[in-house]
């Protein structure tokens, strides 16, 4: 019987993944969960989408759900979020996003690529900024787009460290006051 091998996280790390996974095994039944919309895109591309580099937002889209499903064999869910992992049992929890529901998921293999969260560190006033944008995601560009668009006075800034740095020097070009 094929192994079934569950993936949480889509994006970078669970689509390569589920790729290269179906490149060492053919039989192998891979489950993809990805909690948000979008299986696979150009992460690195978000701040120079902003920066208006890459004019188009959907060329940030590498792989649709679709095309990836077929060329990779793939089950892939999108708008489905693992809630809970029972490695006694072998079994995740999985959360349909569009319905509510809750399922039971079982699994030989489990690998979890779920992803990060920035930090905010704590900067007085930080908390409160109604000006402050995470960009992590293709689904959190329109706040970024609007202040990116309409607010480039001297008293703007964006502050970035590591990975940062890119939407720093996008930003920057449009205008912005960066301090690093």
């Amino acid at each position: 019987m094929p192994k079934k091998v569950l993936i949480i996280g889509g994006v970078a790390g669970g689509a390569t993944t589920a790729a290269r996974l179906r490149r060492n095994d053919e039989s192998a039944n891979i489950i993809v969960f990805e909690r948000g919309e979008y299986i696979s895109f150009a992460n690195c591309g978000l701040p120079y989408y902003i920066g208006g580099v890459i004019q188009n937002r959907d060329s940030l889209i590498v792989q649709t759900v679709e095309d990836m499903s077929h060329k990779f064999r793939l089950d892939i869910r999108i708008l489905s979020e693992v809630i809970s992992i029972d490695p006694t049992t072998k079994t995740v929890t999985v959360k349909d996003l569009k319905n509510g529901n809750d399922y039971l998921e079982t699994y030989d293999q489990l690998v979890i690529s779920s992803g990060s969260f920035p930090i905010k560190p704590g900067i007085p006033g930080l908390k409160d900024a109604t000006n402050l944008f995470t960009l992590t995601k293709y689904s959190g560009l329109d706040p970024e787009m609007t202040v990116s668009n309409n607010s480039t006075s001297e008293g703007d800034r964006a502050n970035g460290i590591d990975w940062g740095t890119y939407p720093s020097s996008r930003m920057f070009l449009v205008g912005f006051d960066i301090s690093i």
